[in-house]
Parts: C-alpha cells; structure tokens; sequence
C-alpha cells in the first residue's frame, strides 16, 4: 500500500508515523509487510485506508494540485473526504475509525454475517432477490449500489447466500462472496451505529471548509451536527455511490481525483459517467501521480 508513493516524498511516512503514534503501533509496518490476516482485521483495515488517503491528499497538496469545488467519499472514504475539507482533526479521525471498526465487527458474531457483488442486475432487480431470500429468513438487503449493473449485498450469511442463486435465476451475470465477514451498511449495523454515535458526541466536528456531499443521501451538507448523524445512519444505510457522482455531474464537476491505494473509485465514476466528459484520476502510484492545472 503506497510502497512506490512512499520514495516520491517524506509526506507519506509522516503521515503514517502520525497515526501510529495514536494508534500505538507501526501502521506503516503492518501495510507493507503484514501479516495480511492482522490488516484485514476490520479494526485495522478502517485506519490504514484512512491513513492511505490522508497520505496521498497531502502529496497532492505538496504537488500544488487542484483544490477541490467539492469532496465525497464510499463509505469509509466518507471520514477522508471530512478530514481533508477540515472538518475532522486526523488523530481524532484514526482514533474514531479504529473505534468505528471495532464496533463493527463485535456488532455481528464472527462467521454469521457476510457480503456479495451482484453484476449485471437492475438495482430493483437485486432488492427484489433480497426481499425473496429474506421471506425465508434472516437479514439480507442491498447495501452499496455502486454502478448501474453492480451492487452489493449484506446480511446474514444463509439469507446472502440464498439471495445469490435467487439473482442467478434472475440473470446476474455474476455473483461473487465477499472475503468479509461484517455485514457493512446493513440494518444488522445499527448497535455499531448507536455506539459510534455516543463516540462522535464527543468528537470535534466543524462545518467543512469545502462542499462535502454524503454518499448517505446524495445531498450536500455542512452542519456539524447533520454530518454526526450521517455518520452514524452510514453504518446501516446503503452507499448510494452512483446516485452521488450523479450528483458530482449535475454540479458540474467534470474532474474526479481519487485519493488512495487503487482506483477502485475513479473505475466506477467512469461507469457511471460512461459518454460523458468526466475525467478521472487515481493517485495510487507515481506514474499516475501528476497534478492538475
């Protein structure tokens, strides 16, 4: 994760040195040479990626790119995108996401939960197979509506996997298990909700210095207090991905910039967007890593 970044400029350790004072071990150590089943550790997986995108924005800062007209984030990137618009001081966002991730994996006993990429179905298409494979029991919804043609489902391992071969039959073109164990964003995530919730009545949360649009809602939002309770109806909310770059488009932006390892992101904007005239640009590796006038 950012290996090849990390030569480009002292920012990129700084910035992991800096969150493993607060999170009392070596970050930077764990990303790069594991093990791989410690960083998957929800609990740890949250605050590298934080780290990860928190590095690649200053580098972009140092580099004189753009400012940004607006920021957004999927899911975790939610809590990145606050912390570069200065809504959310960074030890504080790595102590609340390490606190987020925790919560989160003791919401749903190991095992039990899971999660699975449904491609090639109309959204209500995939909450149709969910609202089957529930009526034989457990909890199974849609969760993250990532592009026209791809959406996620969570819940209950026994009602996901029912829902996978109900999608089958309904023409997915593929339906694939995730490697996760926490149902994220579904409704089994609420105690994790009303927990961070409790944590982030504490936490300093100022109005954005830039627009920042929810991927809750699709909206735009500046309150301290809207943005608290977003974060908390996050975790049990769907991503609603595609109806916020939607959103980015109406706006009027017409340059997305991803910050972070891969470009997960800047892959699904160009699908959403598929005829228009938005450029994208993932800030994963010094090859891609040049700035914007």
């Amino acid at each position: 994760m950012l290996g090849k970044l990390a030569g480009e400029s002292p920012v990129i350790r700084q910035t992991f040195d800096e969150a493993s004072k607060v999170l009392g071990y070596d970050l930077w150590q764990l990303c790069q040479q594991g093990p791989a089943e410690e960083l998957n550790a929800t609990e740890k997986t949250q605050p590298a990626m934080l780290v990860a995108g928190i590095a690649t924005w200053r580098l972009w800062q140092e580099r004189k790119g753009a400012t940004p007209v607006i920021v957004t984030g999927h899911s975790l990137g939610e809590f990145t995108a606050l912390v570069a618009a200065g809504a959310i001081d960074f030890p504080a966002c790595v102590e609340l996401v390490r606190f987020r991730g925790k919560a989160m994996q003791e919401a749903v006993p190991a095992g039990t939960g899971a999660m699975a990429a449904l491609l090639g179905l109309e959204d209500a298409d995939v909450e149709a197979a969910c609202a089957e494979a529930a009526r034989g029991g457990g909890v199974v919804e849609a969760v993250n509506f990532n592009s026209p043609g791809q959406v996620v489902i969570a819940g209950e391992k026994a009602a996901v996997l029912r829902a996978i071969e109900i999608a089958k039959s309904k023409g997915a073109k593929r339906a694939i298990e995730l490697p996760v164990s926490v149902p994220s964003h579904s409704s089994l995530m609420k105690s994790a909700g009303a927990r961070l919730g409790e944590r982030l009545a504490s936490t300093e949360i100022r109005a954005p210095g830039m627009r920042y649009l929810s991927a809750v809602d699709a909206q735009e939002h500046s309150s301290p207090d809207e943005i608290r309770s977003l974060l908390v109806r996050q975790l049990s909310s769907p991503v609603r991905w595609t109806a916020t770059v939607a959103a980015l488009s109406a706006a009027g932006i017409r340059q997305v910039v991803e910050c972070g390892p891969g470009g997960v992101l800047a892959g699904l904007v160009k699908r959403i967007t598929r005829g228009g005239d938005t450029q994208t640009q993932a800030l994963d590796s010094p090859e891609n890593f040049t700035t914007a006038a």
